[in-house]
């Protein structure tokens, strides 16, 4: 007699006997392995050469006053005068030292430079991990034209796994409400394939390392 079982019905009968024979995962310590060979270069200098390869801009420094040394640099060059800070620790350290920036949301629309902590830095691919958990919320790190990252050596890992693990470290189960991964600044190809920096956010993206 001919076999009328469609290709359909035979696939959901293999299905249904695997699901009834279940057996042990035979690869329990599969998420363990590595991914990726040792690496002899310090994390360090694989972010800084990751984030430039995505358009990134790296500044390291070994104190607070070399940081806030570079910064005054960067800023007459640019002519940057509406620098927004809403993060208590970045306010203190710059009013420490006598850097002008607005703290509230006041004339926002105007703001040419975003400036945040992180979550943490990813040196596998050069990006940033941020989140909504700060006193940055989700505009400070969108909207203006630039956005300037300080970030620590303790806060650089070396992959996406083990940012999410300073995460769970430092909220537990009480995750923020908005976490993301940022690739270099803003782009798109989609118009007549031609890449345009800052279609959708920042046109900048620099990264201020602080030792410590």
């Amino acid at each position: 007699m001919k076999d009328i079982t469609t290709s359909r019905e035979k696939l959901l009968k293999k299905i249904r006997k695997a699901l009834l024979e279940r057996r042990d995962n035979p690869y329990p310590n599969l998420e363990d392995l590595p991914l990726y060979a040792p690496d002899e270069e310090i994390k360090e200098v694989i972010f800084a050469e990751a984030f430039a390869a995505v358009a990134g801009q790296f500044i390291f420094c070994e104190d607070e006053i070399q940081f806030i040394e570079e910064l005054l640099t960067l800023a007459e060059e640019r002519n940057w005068r509406k620098i927004y800070c809403w993060e208590p620790p970045l306010q203190d350290m710059l009013k420490q030292y006598e850097y002008p920036f607005f703290e509230t949301d006041k004339d926002f629309e105007q703001a040419e430079v975003g400036f945040t902590l992180c979550e943490a830095l990813i040196a596998r691919n050069g990006s940033i991990l941020v989140s909504n958990g700060n006193a940055a919320g989700r505009r400070l790190s969108i909207y203006p034209n630039v956005h300037i990252v300080l970030a620590y050596t303790s806060q650089l890992v070396m992959d996406l796994k083990d940012g999410f693990g300073l995460l769970k470290n430092k909220y537990g189960n009480q995750l923020p409400s908005m976490i993301s991964n940022i690739t270099g600044p803003s782009r798109t190809a989609d118009i007549e394939k031609t890449l345009v920096l800052g279609a959708h956010g920042p046109k900048e993206l620099f990264v201020f390392l602080l030792d410590g």
